[in-house]
């Protein structure tokens, strides 16, 4: 007896030397992901494994704590999910409404067989309640913003994002290379995310197009636990006021064999089974209910005769020339480009984004209005589509 309640207390100690070294904490987040007209994920980071939650409150004249509030948690076959990365999915929202949420984590100190002890609760700021709003296929007309090519350079990107008027934007892109590499869940928040989340990220979401960058280092296997999309992969689609959004992956520049991926490329195939999906896409009714068009892809076509950006332009351009897309957002070059329609064959406009600038964006049913600013948020340059 006295052995046993020995032990005990000697896990009990090493338990609280443990809590004395690292406090519990959210250590990065929270960040919304794959918003939709009803529903909306939201991922954040905690510094010890821990069980995750979001409360839900209507944006209303009640108080966030007048009543108890509903609790959403990570799920997966019937078993609340423990561990760092907390990635709450809500669904049944309401289209075009705004919420506000608040986000808790629970330590878990063990969870052996069918005990679970738990510790303390972290929580995000009471006094700092987060907001989204749901998107909405009815809204006439709205805007966004693309930044692209940041390479970890977090403060530029402050200066690109508080060059525009963050409360008009419905939300954020991030058009690839927004790092040089994946190695570590620490330099992704360092490089982009942390200022992401700083400036606008736990209130209005950003859709992602992977970049070729972001292919790179061994965390990069770990991309899509981080930013979920609608369906698992890094090309999908989504549906807000008149338009439909067509997300790309352009997969690396270089061929599969090339000695900088170390054999561990097969990008050939992976954008072949894309071209195969984005003929379903075009083919949907959702696609051609769309008064507007717009493909966003991190490499361009036609800008080089490298191998990933020809086979972006054989196997994609085709499929989007016959379905009618109204416009090409893209990245990669680190240059300001435009490619009129027809140019290259491209029955589309293309317009590639320099690593300077940010591109503003209004779109309605009839127009799709396009500014460029550079870091001071001075105009670079105008455009209308």
């Amino acid at each position: 007896m006295y052995k046993k309640t020995g032990l005990v207390l000697i896990g009990l100690l090493v338990q609280w030397s443990l809590f004395a070294q690292y406090p519990f904490e959210i250590k990065y987040g929270p960040y919304l992901q794959n918003m939709g007209e009803n529903e909306v994920t939201v991922v954040w980071v905690t510094n010890q494994q821990a069980l995750g939650w979001v409360e839900l409150a209507p944006d209303d004249e009640t108080h966030f704590y007048a009543e108890e509030r509903p609790q959403f948690f990570q799920t997966e076959n019937g078993r609340k999910l423990v561990g760092t990365l907390h990635r709450v999915t809500i669904k049944g929202l309401k289209k075009g409404t705004r919420y506000r949420y608040r986000v808790y984590s629970r330590e878990v100190l063990d969870n052996t067989g069918w005990d679970t002890s738990f510790g303390r609760i972290a929580a995000t700021n009471p006094n700092r309640l987060f907001a989204f709003t749901t998107l909405d296929r009815s809204k006439e007309a709205f805007h966004f913003a693309v930044v692209n090519d940041i390479h970890a350079r977090s403060e530029f990107l402050d200066s690109l994002i508080s060059g525009i008027k963050l409360d008009q934007q419905d939300f954020i892109f991030f058009n690839g290379d927004m790092m040089s590499h994946l190695n570590s869940e620490e330099l992704m928040f360092d490089g982009f995310l942390n200022k992401s989340t700083e400036l606008f990220a736990s209130n209005i979401p950003f859709f992602y197009a992977r970049g070729n960058h972001e292919t790179r280092g061994p965390f990069s296997t770990r991309f899509m636990d981080y930013f979920p999309t609608p369906t698992g992969k890094p090309y999908y689609t989504f549906r807000h006021g008149p338009a439909l959004f067509i997300v790309l992956d352009g997969g690396e520049d270089k061929p599969d064999s090339d000695i900088e991926y170390g054999g561990l490329s097969a990008f050939d195939p992976y954008r072949k089974e894309q071209a195969e999906w984005l003929k379903t896409v075009v083919a949907s009714e959702e696609f051609k209910n769309a008064t507007v068009k717009i493909v966003v892809i991190h490499v361009p076509p036609f800008t080089s005769t490298w191998h990933g950006t020809l086979q972006v332009g054989e196997l994609f351009v085709p499929i989007l020339n016959r379905a009618g897309v109204d416009l090409m957002l893209c990245g990669h070059t680190h240059r300001y480009s435009l490619q009129a329609k027809g140019k290259n064959g491209n029955n589309f406009p293309i317009l590639t984004n320099s690593n300077q600038e940010i591109v503003e964006v209004a779109v309605d049913g009839k127009n799709i209005e396009v500014t460029l600013k550079d870091k001071t948020g001075k105009q670079t340059r105008q455009f209308s589509f």
